[in-house]
């Protein structure tokens, strides 16, 4: 399945296609959220125009960039790891190189980073990367740069992502920035600031691109995708003051996925991040309607206790949640739902953890996130909470949550045993070079024996025998979506 943050893919060096006329070699890693990725890949193209093509060789970097994630406190320890080897590298062998940190990271540490420890050249926030060519213009004269100024309307709609790494067949489009759901163990919304949405026009413009050179499936991309609304730009928080041709005239969530799903009938539609107070019901129709929209919500839960749930500043309460699974059951009977689980949360009790089993239970999800809580400085619950469950506890409550998840996996991959499912041929199996691997609607991996088919292509699977994460079967054919 492909994760919120997919371990695989963390610290890859991104490359993209030379351009013969640039001088300069960049490095780039990206480290977190699929947003990062994404970012990473606006950030290639900035510079691609601006005399720099892309090298995996660090030792020859002219400047080296890491895209950071301030999610948990490891990734913040793998990211600071990561600049003190390319500091070795500077000082040792090549002392023209420059760093810079971009993102998350990037925002929340900037003093840190530029003047106390003085470990990069610049520091560049989620919404500066056009600032770029500027930053790197200082930094050239000798200057230590910065821009982590957070914009009300920055979407980045006007630049054409390169796509880097790529396997040509499923790409990530965003649509939404920022975050306006205050969850007080999130740094999202003072690193990214507040929520507002990309035009809808160069979005379906973006996918036209992609669709012309061959890509299959997209996942609309967003902290929020759900609150995604276009009213002719700025903060979502401000559409109440807007005209009311501005209202009229505006497009939510559900208007826009049924846009893209009727403009591209044979392109795969995925969409993530969704949260529960945010998920409307008009949405979930669009998925039912639509066979290219995938039957699959990622709807993060967090916790199964409302005392904890309150404390986490989540919106919603155990009882709207369950409301909202029996509305995705009922109206897409096929649909898999995902969850995030935070284990430990500050004042966490056995009591508050058995309901989170006990929600798990009910919900049985097709597959899950699940991490102990990480005190992230900044946030509500870094400033104001106690983080007083002790790591022993957290370990422990995590693992019988992850062992929990198993057991509801191994449930949901058997119901698809006899089953015929469509799957997108996406790569080679790990584990056999016989074998194709890609996905289902319900984003389960499937395994089949290669035949005649190609990556690339939709193919009827007849599902024989699975694991708890995994479907194997035979092609009976290819489907309607080629």
């Amino acid at each position: 399945m492909e994760k919120t943050i997919e371990e695989s893919k963390q610290g890859e060096s991104l490359v993209l296609e030379n351009k013969a006329q640039n001088s300069k070699k960049l490095f780039i890693e990206s480290y977190g959220c699929a947003m990062n990725f994404s970012d990473s890949e606006v950030v290639a193209s900035i510079l691609s125009d601006n005399n720099y093509n892309t090298t995996t060789i660090l030792e020859e970097a002219d400047l080296v960039l890491i895209n950071t994630c301030s999610i948990r406190d490891k990734a913040e320890q793998t990211i600071r790891k990561r600049l003190e080897k390319y500091n070795a590298v500077k000082r040792d062998l090549n002392p023209k190189m420059k760093v810079g940190v971009l993102g998350c990271m990037a925002e929340r540490l900037k003093t840190q980073f530029l003047e106390e420890e003085k470990i990069v050249d610049l520091v560049v926030g989620p919404d500066a990367y056009k600032d770029l060519p500027n930053l790197l213009a200082e930094v050239e004269s000798g200057h230590d740069a910065i821009n982590v100024i957070l914009s009300k309307d920055e979407t980045y709609g006007d630049i054409s992502p390169v796509r880097l790494n790529s396997n040509g067949i499923s790409a990530f489009v965003s649509i939404t920035r920022g975050c306006d759901n205050m969850c007080t163990f999130c740094v999202v919304p003072f690193t990214r600031g507040r929520e507002r949405s990309r035009e809808p026009e160069s979005i379906i413009t973006e996918i036209q691109k992609l669709w012309d050179t061959g890509y299959k499936e997209i996942t609309l991309l967003g902290q929020n995708v759900d609150s995604y609304l276009w009213y002719g730009g700025g903060l979502k928080k401000d559409f109440d003051n807007a005209s009311d041709f501005a209202k009229a005239t505006s497009v939510d969530f559900a208007q826009l996925l049924e846009t893209v799903a009727v403009t591209f009938p044979k392109m795969r539609i995925r969409f993530s991040t969704s949260n529960p107070q945010d998920m409307h019901e008009p949405v979930l129709h669009i998925i039912a309607k639509y066979d290219n929209i995938c039957k699959h919500i990622h709807l993060p839960v967090q916790s199964g206790s409302d005392r904890i749930l309150k404390a986490m500043n989540r919106l919603h309460t155990r009882e709207e949640y369950f409301t909202l699974i029996d509305k995705i059951r009922s109206i897409i009977p096929n649909c898999a739902v995902t969850q995030d689980m935070i284990a430990g949360f500050p004042t966490e009790t056995e009591q508050d953890h058995k309901d989170t089993m006990s929600l798990m239970s009910h919900v049985k999800y097709s597959f899950g996130y699940m991490y102990a809580y990480s005190e992230r400085p900044g946030t509500m619950a870094g400033r104001k909470m106690e983080d007083d469950v002790p790591e022993l506890t957290k370990s422990r409550r995590l693992q019988e949550i992850v062992d929990l998840q198993r057991e509801h996996s191994a449930f949901r991959t058997q119901e698809f045993l006899n089953q015929t499912v469509e799957v997108l041929i996406e790569k080679e199996s790990k584990r056999s070079t016989n074998e194709w691997a890609g996905r289902t609607s319900q984003s389960i991996m499937v395994v089949f024996p290669k035949e005649h088919y190609k990556v690339g292509e939709f193919v009827n699977i007849k599902i024989t025998d699975c694991t708890s994460g995994t479907l194997k079967g035979i092609a009976q054919g290819y489907s309607e979506m080629n």
